[in-house]
């Protein structure tokens, strides 16, 4: 394989044109599921890679329990210098698990947190509780989902941008935007060159929601200003609720977006249009990176197999 056993490692770049062309040209709902979906197989192929490396590398360290074939000559010369990358990896795929461990604790803890502070409440689809501090969010999971809203936040808004707002946090917890955030989260602490994915998978989320709640309530406008005064008043507010529905992704874009004619329902543009092809291009390319990234780390898998006495 010689070289090219690293590029799981690097093949994520060839991911943020498409992240680029999704988030301006596709639907968001078709954007955030493709980005989360590209995001999660190049994450997985690296660290699989990285855990890879490590044992080839490290095969032979004395006092190393792994089976004496996977030191084999012939295995170690598909890796490069084996031994440099070896020990690279060990740092490399602790930090790995840390931050992923790190993130999937806090989303727990901060979930089961706003849980458990609703816990003497009614059981209602719409939690409002008495704060003059204004924020809302969707809060997934538990016995129900539940929208959590202050009075704050409904004394800002009349009765139609509340009906928007309302919409676009049910909107949140049908299509379960938390698990495609959450996906996102985990792939950029596994490699870090797909944290622009995590950023455009925040804001397609954020404008399916959006798409939905102008459908819901008729007006695109009302929308617009919903989300423009719930910014606007909670920006120095915002509780610490799930670190993945946090982020409102960029306001003004959002706003902008809104205010202009509706996403094409289709979920492609036409193949022989500039954007079409560019699409088409970016997300071929991106496909070629995942197959190649999980050939790259099965054919290592393969031969660590081939080399396991029985």
């Amino acid at each position: 394989m010689g070289i090219f056993v690293f590029l799981p490692l690097v093949l994520p770049l060839t991911a943020w044109p498409i992240a680029r062309l999704a988030e301006k040209h596709l639907h968001p709902r078709t954007a955030t599921r493709l980005l989360t979906g590209v995001s999660g197989v190049m994450a997985v192929c690296s660290t699989l890679c990285l855990a890879l490396l490590m044992v080839v590398g490290t095969a032979q360290l004395p006092g190393n329990p792994l089976p004496d074939g996977w030191s084999d000559p012939e295995v170690r010369e598909s890796v490069p210098r084996h031994e440099i990358a070896g020990k690279a990896a060990i740092p490399a795929l602790i930090a790995v698990v840390m931050s992923c461990g790190r993130a999937l604790f806090r989303h727990r803890w901060v979930r089961w947190r706003a849980h458990n502070a609703l816990s003497g409440l009614p059981r209602t689809g719409v939690a409002v509780l008495p704060d003059d501090e204004p924020y809302a969010y969707a809060l997934p999971g538990g016995p129900r989902d539940r929208i959590v809203v202050s009075t704050g936040m409904l004394a800002c808004l009349t009765s139609r941008e509340r009906r928007a707002l309302f919409a676009h946090e049910r909107s949140h917890l049908a299509a379960r935007h938390h698990r495609h955030l959450l996906t996102v989260q985990l792939a950029a602490c596994a490699n870090p060159f797909l944290w622009p994915l995590q950023t455009a998978v925040t804001y397609s989320a954020e404008r399916w929601a959006d798409e939905e709640a102008a459908q819901a309530v008729g007006s695109r406008k009302t929308v617009a200003r919903a989300i423009g005064k719930a910014a606007l008043v909670s920006r120095s507010t915002f509780p610490a609720t799930l670190a993945a529905l946090a982020a409102s992704g960029p306001l003004p874009r959002r706003v902008s977006a809104l205010l202009g004619p509706p996403p094409a329902a289709r979920t492609w543009p036409p193949a022989f249009t500039m954007v079409g092809l560019a699409l088409w291009a970016a997300t071929t390319g991106a496909a070629l990176s995942a197959m190649f990234s999980a050939n790259s780390a099965v054919t290592l898998a393969l031969l660590l197999h081939a080399a396991t006495p029985l």
